[in-house]
């Protein structure tokens, strides 16, 4: 199997490198491509691969820009920091995706896919991708705007704006808004972060989203990750994970 990766973060390269490697030691890299721009030129003057690893954003722009510009006759598996709504259009269109940061287990799920739908019987069988692109095109889903917070007999409505992060501490979840009052919510993180408007709030690690409002200081780290200082301040580690640290550097110079 010969594999185009198009991917512009070198660690995420070496990273799925090494995870194709592990999973499918026989197969070919051929190139591993950082930009739109080149990704055409390579598209234009090679033979096609069996199956190209796709970045969403690329240093000079969206990948789809590649579709408009060369023929793309190969499957492709995305790599995306999308949405959900984003995520759904793939489905549609039969084109696996992987989010970032991708697990070993996710990509052998994507390659069993691609095994069982473009076999040597069914090459033809190649994503349509203008009916991806207008997918994309619909409206954004709604995001939360409020949560109904309950604590004795009472009941207070926050709104999603006025929350400065979330967190978990002993296996439980709290709110906590810009203007420090801390509460409890019923949600996990995991389940926060489908709620959650991508724009506004990233999860840093395992315990923390946080908000962009919330930010006070950052301060770089060990490992290329990024210290936090929160406001309202906290007693817990707010430091970005190795893994999302690129993500959240994308976020904050808000590439979506």
């Amino acid at each position: 199997m010969k594999i185009l990766i198009i991917e512009d973060e070198e660690p995420a390269a070496l990273r799925l490198k090494k995870i194709l490697n592990e999973l499918e030691p026989d197969a070919l890299i051929l190139d591993v491509i950082v930009s739109v721009r080149s990704a055409v030129e390579w598209l234009k003057n090679n033979a096609a691969p069996d199956l190209i690893l796709l970045d969403i954003n690329l240093a000079d722009g969206s990948s789809f820009e590649i579709f408009k510009m060369v023929e793309v006759k190969t499957p492709v598996i995305f790599i995306t920091a999308y949405d959900e709504y984003a995520i759904q259009a793939f489905k549609v269109t039969s084109v696996d995706y992987l989010l970032k940061p991708i697990k070993k287990e996710e990509l052998n799920e994507a390659f069993k896919k691609f095994k069982s739908i473009y076999n040597q019987h069914n090459k033809s069988s190649v994503p349509d991708f203008e009916k991806l692109l207008e997918t994309l095109r619909q409206p954004q889903q709604e995001y939360k705007k409020r949560f109904l917070i309950r604590f004795g007999e009472h009941i207070k409505a926050v709104d999603a704006e006025s929350v400065a992060y979330f967190y978990t501490e002993e296996k439980i979840n709290f709110i906590r808004t810009l203007d420090n009052h801390t509460y409890h919510v019923d949600y996990n993180l995991d389940k926060l972060e489908e709620m959650l408007d991508p724009a506004r709030f990233f999860r840093i690690n395992r315990q923390f989203i946080i908000s962009i409002d919330s930010i006070d200081q950052m301060f770089s780290f060990s490992k290329s990750r990024v210290k936090i200082n929160l406001k309202p301040p906290i007693n817990l580690d707010t430091i970005v994970s190795t893994e999302r640290s690129p993500l959240f550097k994308e976020w904050l110079a808000g590439k979506e």
